[in-house]
């Protein structure tokens, strides 16, 4: 074929670029002229790129990656959108520290600046005992109920949190149940005795004999903390024992078992990790959960 003559292909009509294999010939489409401009103009992007921007990965002896010379950094600009966040987080968190709860309810703002923050240490913290939504489990307190062993205000509640329950530190609530049995205070059928009083005290039981001694026991042994009706005691962290409420369970061997050998159970102290503001926004968070008292 020569240099002038075109080889067709009969079925499409257009010109082949003359290499043929297998009785299958190449035709000879071009590309379009639009994607080729598009296609150099990317190349030309790609130059300015590598020219301005970071772009080529660490050579021998380099260390890091060519910087270009706009000197772009991902991780600064995110250092300084961060560094902005905290000074106005530091701003909100000042103003919430001063603040009442009534100041904070009728602050929409601050309000939903606590909530946010205060969910997400909750999260992190308290959760794992506490459960997600605050539903607490045997051994670890509700905290959407009304009822609260060292008091449910918000003022009471950040105390609770920032100096924990029984912590080696002077602010820390402290309260110290006796192992009655464990601690030959108590022989093990006057613990019994007394563990069938407590159930009377809520309903759990009928007045039996065993549960009369047990009232003899309580008056002698517990009234002190638990008070003579049995109310509890808030600013001793003593439960109110004529409720429906039981951190650990009221099962007679369950009762039996805790005036055996107490129960003393703590919480950190979460003032040692977080500062005021993120402390005061975990207390309206808290509080919040259906069962905080008036201030």
């Amino acid at each position: 074929m020569s240099d002038h003559e075109k080889d067709i292909d009969s079925a499409t009509g257009v010109e082949t670029t003359g290499h043929e294999w297998d009785g299958i010939k190449e035709l000879n489409n071009p590309l379009p002229r639009w994607w080729l401009y598009i296609f150099y103009a990317s190349i030309i992007w790609a130059v300015i790129y590598w020219i301005f921007m970071p772009a080529w990965p660490a050579l021998p002896g380099m260390g890091t990656n060519t910087p270009g010379i706009r000197n772009h950094s991902d991780r600064a600009l995110v250092a300084e959108d961060m560094a902005e966040l905290h000074a106005a987080r530091d701003e909100q968190g000042e103003a919430l520290v001063s603040a009442s709860l009534d100041d904070i309810i009728n602050d929409q703002n601050l309000l939903q600046f606590a909530m946010a923050s205060g969910e997400s240490i909750f999260g992190d913290r308290c959760a794992t005992c506490h459960g997600s939504g605050g539903q607490g489990a045997p051994g670890y307190p509700t905290l959407v109920d009304d009822v609260w062993l060292w008091g449910g205000t918000i003022d009471e509640i950040e105390h609770t949190i920032e100096f924990g329950i029984r912590q080696e530190n002077a602010e820390s609530r402290f309260s110290m149940m006796p192992a009655f049995g464990r601690d030959q205070l108590l022989s093990p059928e006057e613990v019994r005795n007394a563990a069938h009083y407590v159930r009377t005290l809520s309903g759990l039981e009928e007045t039996s004999e065993e549960s009369e001694m047990g009232k003899e026991v309580f008056e002698m042994q517990c009234v002190a903390c638990h008070m003579e009706d049995g109310t509890g005691d808030q600013f001793q962290g003593a439960p109110n024992l004529t409720d429906a409420e039981w951190l650990y369970g009221s099962e007679f061997e369950t009762v039996y078992n805790t005036i055996f050998n107490a129960r003393n159970s703590a919480m950190p102290a979460w003032g040692e990790v977080y500062n005021d503001a993120q402390i005061k926004a975990l207390a309206v968070y808290v509080h919040s959960l259906g069962g905080g008292e008036p201030s």
